[in-house]
């Protein structure tokens, strides 16, 4: 089935539908990382893209681990325990809440997402420890503002927060300014609060990634946007940021080292809402 690309609007309407026919990135990115919750339609996509570029498996695995070791360098090194994990995708080993809660059980976090598969599989599976929060909203990325005043019926944004955008930006076109609603996002919190970015980069294989990014964007209504390093650091709008900076995600404080010889096509970084000369920041 060839589904042919549709703008932002449309593309968050067809989201909210439930049809296993049509392929779904939530469910593509689960192919991808192992899991079970995928049609045939999404896994025709995966193999599509993957032909185009083998390393896109490794590439979501790797951004999974990339996402629970940033959320325990936060809990445990920087103490924090409020996460707004914005487009968590389906429920995988490593969720936010599960690598929080288990550093300090107190965590609150809180998921949003509008779609409605994601949304399902979030309230039934996600689940908080006794002592905290974990709580799972319907809300539009593009609407930021909107995004944070429902956090904040959960969450004490007058203490530090972390506001995670894990493989989702990437979701976002230029004309929909994700660099504004980072900016958005992040006026919200107070200072000690923390930014996450992850995205995906055509730098390492510019050839093979536009041409797996040219077979998504053919079949799957929320179309891809691959950015380079100086694009995906300018999305923390000048936020300091935490060493290394923006790297491949693999390289991101790994616990034993990045894999040598393997792209990964994903930036990650961290960035505090400190301002420079302000409390230092762990190194």
């Amino acid at each position: 089935m060839n589904i042919p690309h549709v703008g932002p609007s449309a593309a968050r309407v067809l989201t909210r539908q439930f049809d296993p026919a049509v392929p779904h990135p939530a469910r593509i990115y689960a192919y991808w990382l192992g899991g079970k919750d995928h049609f045939p339609g999404d896994r025709k996509v995966a193999d599509e893209v993957a032909a185009c570029r083998p390393q896109v498996v490794a590439g979501a695995r790797a951004n999974r681990a990339f996402l629970a070791r940033a959320v325990r360098y936060l809990a445990g090194q920087c103490r924090i325990q409020q996460f707004v994990d914005v487009g968590p995708g389906l429920p995988a080993p490593g969720n936010t809440h599960d690598v929080a809660q288990a550093i300090a059980p107190e965590s609150e976090i809180v998921y949003l997402d509008n779609d409605r598969l994601v949304l399902a599989h979030a309230r039934a599976l996600m689940t908080s420890r006794p002592e905290g929060v974990c709580e799972v909203i319907d809300a539009d990325l593009h609407d930021p503002e909107t995004i944070m005043k429902e956090a904040a019926r959960t969450l004490d944004f007058t203490q530090p927060a972390a506001i995670i955008l894990a493989a989702v930006l990437h979701f976002l076109h230029d004309a929909d300014d994700p660099a504004g609603i980072v900016a958005t996002l992040a006026s919200f919190v107070s200072q000690g609060s923390f930014v996450i970015i992850s995205h995906l980069t055509g730098d390492f294989a510019p050839g093979q990634v536009g041409a797996g990014v040219a077979a998504y964007n053919a079949m799957v209504p929320v179309g891809l946007t691959a950015r380079t390093h100086r694009e995906v650091t300018a999305l923390f709008g000048g936020l300091p940021l935490v060493p290394p900076g923006v790297v491949p995600v693999s390289e991101w404080r790994p616990d034993h080292g990045p894999v040598q010889g393997v792209s990964t096509d994903m930036y990650a970084g961290l960035a505090s809402t400190r301002q420079p000369g302000n409390r230092k920041i762990i190194p």
